[in-house]
């Protein structure tokens, strides 16, 4: 029997975990629908690459748009995003000194202001409390992903989720590719039967290492991680949960957001053993078993030096589908035959970069201010945290070399992220060895 909707929020515990979130409606005063001469402001939660991107990306996508807070951990990247901004965007621009909050209750203060939008860029296992507070606070949302690094946490963001639903708030997620319009119009033939029914899968998130920051005099042990979160599952969720989680969204995608049955898998680390990369992983493979009987079979790894591959391949009854987002191929091969044939070849990394592939990333703030503007919210809130969950299983099956049901991984209590965090915290998770780690 398969894992429905109906099951996939019992679990969750909706209706115990909403009362993390108020339900008070006062707020609200009729101010769903706005004008466009009404100036909305953005707050951002996290000035790293992606949350100064993000926050270009908000203030293009309406003319009357402006940034007035910022939130980060460190005064340095805060700093170095508001000039980057204030370079590119100038007038739109208009965050005043005591509307930059610094520190780990920086985000707190940005929510308390009179922001109506807050961006959420910082590292993910801050996702949780951060989404909570700002629909708490009754603000409009960008959620970037992951959302959460482990199950309660991520019951967490689907109370949070539901409760934007319930006071009529946008949230948008970013998981880009959702709006990305190539893949748009590749998945809606997947999904309207073009190549029949999928009988098996491939996914892949094959890329090399990442940045890393050398430890600096007067830095705490937690500082250190913190500008290395990549590093830390209990803070970025290992790269399965991080980075590879896009191509299990697009997986998820394709398969109607109908959530797997169970995972197994294996993973570990092979090449990037330093101590300086913490305790995450540099590969995982993973088989999903869906409720049809189809198996989606996925693969990551963070290795440099290595043969990359990012992309999806979906085999049906009718044909095939095959989505590559390295070479910008969107192709079904079968009985009825199709191709996407304006694409811009990109990868994912330079696609930021490039004006012509920027689509996805402008389209999804696009629609998110639409949505403002046109008192019509949206709310991607149940199939983003059914793909995060789908990550976070696989990771569980990794390092566990357990099969994991996707109702077990949503019901785990294993907690990564440490309560009462600060700046002396020491803390540490030894790295996960499977057949010797447990799920818990």
């Amino acid at each position: 029997m398969g894992f429905t909707r109906r099951q996939f929020i019992r679990t969750a515990g909706l209706a115990t975990l909403g009362a993390a979130v108020t339900n008070d409606l006062s707020w609200a005063s009729g101010s769903f629908r706005t004008s466009h001469n009404d100036t909305l402001k953005v707050g951002l939660i996290g000035c790293g690459g992606r949350g100064t991107g993000a926050a270009e990306e908000a203030l293009n996508a309406d003319p009357n748009v402006v940034l007035s807070a910022m939130a980060d951990a460190f005064s340095d990247r805060l700093e170095q995003s508001h000039a980057t901004l204030k370079a590119k965007l100038k007038e739109k621009v208009q965050v005043s000194n005591d509307h930059k909050f610094v520190g780990l209750d920086a985000y707190q203060k940005l929510i308390d202001s009179d922001v109506d939008v807050v961006l959420l860029a910082a590292p993910p296992a801050f996702r949780p409390l951060h989404l909570e507070a700002a629909v708490n606070a009754g603000k409009h949302i960008f959620c970037e992903k992951p959302f959460a690094v482990d199950a309660p946490g991520l019951r967490r963001v689907m109370a949070a989720a539901k409760e934007a639903e319930t006071k009529r708030l946008s949230l948008v997620s970013g998981f880009c590719w959702r709006y990305h319009l190539p893949k748009r119009e590749t998945f809606k033939r997947v999904l309207n039967g073009q190549i029949g029914e999928i009988l098996t899968a491939e996914a892949t998130y094959n890329t090399g290492e990442l940045w890393y920051k050398d430890r600096q005099q007067g830095w705490t042990d937690m500082e250190y991680k913190l500008r290395n979160w990549l590093y830390y599952n209990w803070l970025s969720g290992d790269h399965i949960v991080e980075q590879a989680i896009h191509s299990l969204d697009m997986l998820q995608w394709a398969m109607g957001d109908v959530m797997p049955v169970r995972v197994t898998g294996t993973g570990g680390r092979q090449k990037r053993v330093d101590k300086k990369y913490g305790n995450v992983y540099d590969h995982f493979a993973t088989c999903y078993e869906y409720p049809n009987g189809a198996k989606a079979y996925f693969f990551c790894r963070q290795q440099s030096d290595t043969a990359p591959s990012y992309g999806v391949e979906f085999v049906g009854t009718e044909g095939k589908c095959l989505v590559d987002c390295r070479t910008g191929v969107h192709e079904i091969k079968g009985r009825t035959p199709w191709k996407y044939e304006d694409e811009t070849k990109f990868t994912e990394a330079d696609a930021y970069q490039r004006s012509e592939a920027r689509s996805m990333y402008q389209q999804e703030h696009d629609e998110l201010f639409a949505s403002i503007r046109a008192g019509k919210p949206l709310n991607d809130g149940e199939w983003m945290t059914r793909s995060n969950l789908v990550a976070l299983a696989g990771r569980m099956a990794g390092y566990t070399g357990q099969v994991i049901t996707l109702e077990e991984a949503l019901a785990s209590e294993e907690v990564l992220f440490p309560e009462n965090l600060s700046w002396d915290t020491r803390y540490d998770i030894p790295v996960a060895v499977p057949g010797i780690t447990r799920f818990k």
